[in-house]
């Protein structure tokens, strides 16, 4: 295979901050999954919740208005490392414009 038809790789892929498994958390997995091996445990709890409905993920919305991550396994996917990442700048651009209304 030539260089030109490889596939690039994320710069992240394979790297050990890309993905941490904590088996011995008493509530792994925390969601339901059928691949325990690629359960990513580093975004516990998750920083796209702050985008509300702009996060990507599966979630609903309860009665009173509490968004719900329980069906949602997208921060805890091996390869969405580079996905959760890539939406820092977005979730920044928030919070400044929440300071700036004074929210």
């Amino acid at each position: 295979m030539s260089d030109e038809t490889k596939t690039q790789e994320p710069y992240w892929k394979g790297k050990g901050y890309s993905f941490f498994c904590n088996r011995a958390c008493e509530y792994f997995p925390c969601h339901p999954t059928d691949d325990p091996e690629n359960f990513n445990c580093l975004f516990c709890y998750c920083p796209l919740y702050a985008l509300g409905p702009d996060c990507g993920g599966n979630f609903s919305y309860t009665e009173s208005g509490v968004k719900d991550c329980t069906r949602c396994t997208l921060p805890h996917r091996r390869d969405n490392y580079g996905y959760i990442t890539s939406k820092f700048q977005e979730i920044a651009r928030r919070m400044a414009e929440s300071r700036r209304r004074g929210v």
